[in-house]
């Protein structure tokens, strides 16, 4: 039987003393010392307080994975090379540590089609393109996002597309074809000029900077159904978080996004446990400037926050972190799945192909990657709205991360309180807008 104390979590806000219910995610106002009360009660008298809660019922994740998953989402790698040569590259420059290749027609097709296969009339696909540098195969691109939306309009489908691209090859009619179709834009942008240079430079060792903003200028400027966001990996070089934040908005994307960097394939640029702390400090700072956006009734497009408040106030519970290995794969150029596009050609998240479907692999990974046999995700409080961290980078390093993810969450649980005393209106269509 699992450990009371890991179905709760008491935290303070100036507005009183709060509970997360581990199991559903949901918070409760309680009185002040309850805290502090809970944690001398001995075992027996936990799970009567929780019973006495209404905390007893059955389970809202049990530990069966999920079977007969229909594939919803897709992520093509259709350039297996890149231009640009970052310090930290989880694709290895790109290439996934194998020979450089575009992904061929054929294989573009079969992942449109094992989309449409799958999906129910009214359902909604994701049909990503990534590298490498995706851009570098700009005309498989076009082509697929075509036959997709083709394909879904004659089956009663709604598809979406992404695009995540280091911004250097764009052209201004890539504007006009991600407005048309409505795309997700991510820009790979590592901090505000040298800063960025440094972790990002080309082939030759020059800096990327001023050309991404210069080449990415035309979709910002024509943004409307497509909506273009920045995402900032984060390393020890590049931790001036909040004035990354707000110059970014300021250049006009539509989010604003930070990851830290946790497993690179050398070792390089990878973030020690002070410097989660001090990244977690200053992701604190840009949150309060988010909060007082919101009292003041301005949307502020800090994406990281945003989500937060989302599944927060959804009561978002999960025993996994993502998709990968469920509804979502990484299809590899030579059409070969994968759990995820971080895993492309790595066999440990191999997974069968395009043409035939997830293998049995499938159903094994699902099983040894579900939170309730993740340790020491089991007994942490923050297990459901974590989901055991990512895959790929728990996998090849570890969990540095454990004490910035609990810390980044026991924030978001202060500031959704905070903010739904303040501005109750702001969790409808305002939160939603905003993530």
């Amino acid at each position: 039987m699992t450990d009371p104390s890991a179905e709760v979590h008491f935290f303070e806000t100036t507005l009183g003393e709060h509970m997360l219910a581990v199991d559903g995610s949901r918070v409760f106002d309680v009185p002040d010392g309850t805290a502090d009360h809970f944690a001398r009660m001995t075992a027996e008298r936990q799970r009567e307080f929780l019973s006495q809660m209404g905390l007893d019922g059955v389970p809202f994740i049990d530990d069966a994975p999920p079977r007969r998953m229909p594939v919803r989402s897709l992520s093509l790698a259709v350039a297996q090379k890149c231009n640009l040569a970052c310090t930290y590259c989880y694709a290895s420059q790109g290439s996934f540590g194998g020979p450089a290749r575009s992904m061929e027609w054929e294989v573009a097709k079969a992942s449109v089609d094992r989309l449409i296969m799958d999906a129910e009339p009214g359902t909604r696909i994701n049909l990503a393109f990534l590298g490498g540098e995706p851009l570098i195969n700009r005309g498989l691109i076009r082509d697929a996002t075509v036959y997709a939306a083709e394909q879904a309009q004659r089956n009663k489908v709604d598809v979406g597309f992404s695009i995540t691209t280091n911004g250097t090859l764009l052209r201004p009619e890539d504007a006009e074809f991600f407005e048309d179709h409505a795309f997700a834009v991510t820009i790979s942008l590592d901090g505000v000029g040298k800063a960025h240079d440094r972790l990002r430079p080309n082939q030759g060792g020059r800096g990327s900077y001023d050309t991404i903003l210069r080449k990415v200028q035309p979709l910002l400027d024509k943004q409307h159904r497509m909506q273009v966001g920045a995402r900032v990996t984060v390393t020890p070089r590049n931790l001036e978080l909040p004035e990354t934040l707000n110059h970014f908005i300021g250049l006009g994307f539509h989010s604003v996004g930070f990851a830290p960097m946790l497993a690179s394939p050398t070792g390089r640029e990878e973030m020690s446990s002070k410097d989660m702390a001090e990244m977690l400090s200053q992701m604190i700072r840009c949150g309060r400037v988010f909060e007082d956006a919101v009292l003041q009734g301005r949307r502020f497009p800090f994406s990281n926050m945003a989500a937060a408040m989302h599944e927060i106030h959804r009561g978002t519970h999960r025993p996994y972190a993502c998709g990968a290995g469920g509804g979502y794969f990484g299809v590899s150029a030579d059409g070969d799945l994968f759990a995820c596009h971080r895993f492309v050609e790595d066999d440990v998240a191999a997974m069968g192909n395009v043409h035939d479907g997830p293998d049995a692999r499938r159903e094994t990974w699902l099983a040894e990657r579900h939170v309730h046999n993740q340790s020491p995700c089991n007994t942490c409080w923050a297990r459901y709205m974590c989901g055991g961290g990512c895959h790929h980078e728990v996998i090849h390093r570890g969990r540095p991360a454990c004490d910035y993810i609990r810390g980044w969450l026991d924030y978001s649980l202060q500031a959704y309180v905070r903010l739904s005393a303040a501005r109750p209106d702001f969790f409808g269509d305002a939160a939603r807008r905003s993530a």
